[in-house]
């Protein structure tokens, strides 16, 4: 073998069970999807969790907009400026969340890597939940600023790590706490009342990553922050068009200094073509749908959607599958990643589509099947799943 071949490191990766392969589907997220063969299966993988991702008035808003304006945007809005598409939806997201301002990114994980690099340097300070999304914990790595990482929804961590970093911060250095409300991983949720009162009782920021959140919880499915009303107390929202909302991309919402600052200082701004105008437009329509009664419809049938699976699972004695269900993600943590990779190929052979995540994902010894329910799945779907599972 030649040296650097990348063949030694894939067949270590295949003898940890942890080589992936990317599967191709003949169609578009859906409750039933199908692969190229034209076997179908019904999709426990998918975060569409209202099912806007086919829903016809997003793609009629995209494709009036693409036959009006053509698709692509040029370059980046520094240099060729924005269309009305995007300034419309930056005001939409901002009147979702009930902030002053915000700003889309062309995916979630630029977002998050690029708003900590651009907030923080090697002078400040920044506290990160153990099991925050990748995003997170790598700008986190990348920004320069002292990192220290808390418990999982540990409080008294986190009260320890803010002391910590309050006696050595300088005049001006910035303290910064990062979680998720959701975690993608786990399906459990942040004490946000709580880290409020102690970002705010240590003179600290702090920033909430809603992606599993937005759409699907709080009045209008605007995020856990909205539910304790804490909107306002929340220094920095950060939150993904691409999961619940059905299109595509990341946001920050704040006030309007803070937009500012990253418009001047966030390189996966200035250095990363516009989105496309027909992608705004149809963010901007699912934000509309999602706060309208048809959206408290879908959060309904989703929430119909997460008990029966979670009865389900729980019925077949899944292991770590939580009783009291209050999210639409339910791992059912195997341990090993041979096993997890066997059980959901397995399942994939009976008409099953979940993923199988092994670690870096989430920690060694953790390895599960990531089941997630969608406003579209019908008792049929479960009881497929049922079937399926033996």
């Amino acid at each position: 073998m030649r040296p650097g071949d990348p063949a030694r490191e894939l067949e270590e990766i295949a003898a940890r069970g942890r080589l992936r392969r990317i599967a191709p589907l003949a169609e578009g997220q859906g409750a039933v999807v199908s692969d190229p063969t034209g076997a179908r299966l019904v999709n426990f993988s998918s975060n569409d969790y209202l099912g806007l991702a086919s829903h016809p008035g997003i793609g009629e808003a995209a494709a009036r907009c693409a036959r009006d304006h053509g698709f692509g945007s040029g370059a980046s809005r520094l240099v060729c400026g924005a269309f009305s598409e995007h300034s419309r939806l930056e005001d939409e997201i901002a009147a979702f969340k009930g902030t002053e301002a915000a700003l889309a990114f062309s995916s979630g994980y630029l977002c998050g890597l690029t708003t900590l690099t651009a907030l923080l340097g090697r002078d400040d300070f920044i506290l990160v939940d153990r099991l925050a999304h990748a995003c997170l914990i790598d700008g986190a790595r990348y920004c320069g600023a002292t990192l220290r990482v808390f418990g999982h929804n540990r409080l008294d961590h986190l009260e320890s790590h803010l002391k910590w970093a309050r006696c050595r911060a300088a005049a001006g250095s910035r303290i910064l706490v990062v979680t998720e409300s959701v975690f993608s991983m786990d399906g459990d949720t942040a004490p946000l009342a709580e880290m409020v009162e102690l970002k705010e009782r240590h003179g600290a920021l702090l920033l909430v990553d809603e992606a599993h959140a937005t759409g699907i919880l709080g009045p209008g499915g605007r995020g856990l922050g909205a539910v304790a009303d804490l909107t306002s107390r929340i220094d920095l929202h950060m939150g993904t068009l691409s999961k619940a909302l059905g299109t595509h991309g990341g946001f920050i919402a704040a006030s309007r200094p803070w937009i500012d600052l990253l418009i001047n200082r966030a390189r996966g701004l200035t250095y990363s073509t516009a989105p496309p105008p027909p992608v705004a437009a149809a963010a901007a329509a699912a934000l509309e749908i999602a706060a309208s009664a048809e959206g408290d419809a879908l959060r309904r049938a989703l929430g119909d959607a997460t008990g029966r699976l979670g009865n389900a699972l729980v019925a077949r004695a899944a292991p770590r599958v939580p009783e009291d269900v209050a999210t639409p993600i339910l791992p059912w943590v195997v341990g090993e990643d041979g096993t997890a990779v066997e059980t959901a190929a397995r399942l994939r052979r009976s008409g099953i589509l979940v993923p199988a995540i092994r670690p870096p994902t989430v920690p060694p010894g953790t390895a599960r099947l990531r089941f997630t329910a969608c406003a579209t799945h019908t008792p049929e779907h479960i009881a497929e799943l049922v079937r399926a599972l033996g």
